[in-house]
């Protein structure tokens, strides 16, 4: 899931992508009105979270405008504004959700997890083929009700080809979303991961599409 963070707070901005990345998630961050607006045309997001006091546009009318692009894309208000006024404008406005600060980071997640199943994006917690099960929370992979131990860019690639179950994924859509989540890429990168994942899942649970990329089936 590729989110944008759209935040004026360097230290904070940087705290946030941090734990957003080491969730799993996708995360590019900007921190002007402006930018976010060009970057949501210019790219594809399943989430915003979106700061309102930004130094260049206020935040509600960045809400308004990302709207306008595309409805359906969840943003989730971030804010120093508590009062109650500004909370409902923002729902009015568009806003599918609100959490002012200072707020705790396994709130924002929880949130972010209801605001995916609501589009979904991502139907449970839980992503299940087969006897394989991916946890989402907790990063935590079970084969037969076995936990199974993963690095963070094995489990990465395992949750883009999961995510996308019975769609090929090329080797460039698995390096980009490695890439996206901050992570160096050799020429191999996607080449050694998947042989790691085999060792540990069921025989033939990814498959290689010669030429073409790696499916997980149903």
């Amino acid at each position: 899931m590729r989110l944008l963070l759209v935040e004026d707070d360097g230290p904070l901005a940087r705290g946030l992508k941090t734990s957003l990345q080491n969730a799993g998630y996708a995360v590019d961050w900007v921190a002007l009105g402006e930018l976010a607006v060009k970057s949501f045309q210019g790219a594809e997001y399943q989430l915003v979270i979106l700061d309102l006091g930004l130094p260049d546009i206020d935040g509600l009318l960045v809400l308004s405008q990302l709207k306008a692009i595309n409805a359906a894309v969840p943003v989730l208000i971030l804010t120093a504004r508590s009062d109650i006024d500004s909370k409902v404008t923002g729902l009015d406005q568009g806003a599918d959700d609100y959490l002012a600060k200072p707020f705790d980071v396994a709130e924002l997640m929880a949130r972010i997890r209801v605001l995916e199943r609501r589009a979904g994006t991502n139907h449970a917690a839980l992503i299940q083929v087969r006897n394989v099960t991916l946890n989402t929370e907790n990063n935590q992979l079970l084969v037969d009700n076995q936990a199974v131990d993963l690095s963070r860019k094995e489990y990465m690639v395992l949750r883009a080809l999961m995510e996308n179950t019975n769609r090929i994924q090329s080797k460039l859509s698995l390096e980009e979303k490695l890439y996206d989540w901050g992570e160096e890429i050799s020429s191999n990168t996607i080449e050694v991961h998947i042989s790691n994942l085999r060792k540990r899942l069921p025989t033939q649970f990814i498959a290689t599409v010669r030429g073409v990329g790696y499916l997980v089936k149903e």
